[in-house]
């Protein structure tokens, strides 16, 4: 009965990562429909399953309980999807670019992040991203959600982001961090309570939210800074 149990919650794990992709979905339709706050709901739906199903595959002890199955390989397809595919989806969409630099702004999106994901040091010992992760999610939501959707200034950002990707900072992964977990742990939580007080409440702006989640992406570059110069 016990290993009854034991593959049951070690499947009922993949199945929790896997609702990513529903959710991926239900933001897709969103985003076709011009409901840009409810898009990004669904991506932060996502975006909580990525960070809670690691917890729980390690204490379901999937890869022993079900050594055929790679939540990893889950995790990659819904990944690559929430913060790659769909934020491209977003900014083409929401026409976040000039006409003439749409295109080659969505292909430094995708193929920077596609080739993101080919690195093999992409993690380095699971606590740190080398170079700027693929999250474009983030990034779109600044440039729409807080500075308000200004054209050329999106198009510099993507460049600048998708050359990022390749300069190897050392950026934290705040649920797996060995060093400074408690701090990286309170701007996380600040940072995605302010962004869904943002995305609650707009089309209306909020200052005070919007400030704060710049503060916390400044305070996650410093720290990239900082740890990259002191490593070395």
């Amino acid at each position: 009965m016990k290993r009854q149990l034991e593959i049951a919650f070690a499947w009922s794990v993949h199945v929790f990562t896997s609702l990513g992709i529903l959710a991926a979905f239900m933001a897709m339709i969103a985003i076709d429909q011009g409901e840009w706050a409810r898009s990004f709901l669904w991506l932060f739906v996502c975006f909580i399953i990525d960070g809670l199903d690691g917890t729980l595959a390690r204490k379901a002890r999937v890869t022993e309980i079900l050594p055929n199955m790679h939540g990893k390989n889950i995790d990659y397809v819904i990944d690559f999807s929430t913060y790659a595919l769909i934020p491209a989806f977003f900014f083409y969409k929401a026409d976040m670019a000039p006409p003439t630099a749409m295109l080659p702004t969505l292909a430094i999106m995708l193929l920077s992040s596609a080739l993101y994901y080919g690195k093999n040091n992409m993690v380095e010992d699971e606590q740190y991203f080398i170079g700027f992760p693929v999250l474009w999610n983030f990034v779109v939501f600044f440039q729409f959600f807080v500075f308000d959707n200004h054209l050329i200034l999106n198009v510099i950002s993507v460049v600048i982001v998708g050359v990022l990707h390749f300069i190897p900072l050392r950026y934290a992964y705040p649920s797996r961090a060995r060093k400074y977990f408690i701090p990286h742990l309170l701007v996380s939580i600040t940072a995605l309570s302010s962004a869904l007080f943002v995305l609650m409440n707009y089309p209306n702006s909020h200052t005070i939210a919007q400030l704060l989640t710049i503060v916390c992406g400044v305070y996650f570059l410093a720290f990239a800074i900082f740890e990259t110069i002191t490593t070395r």
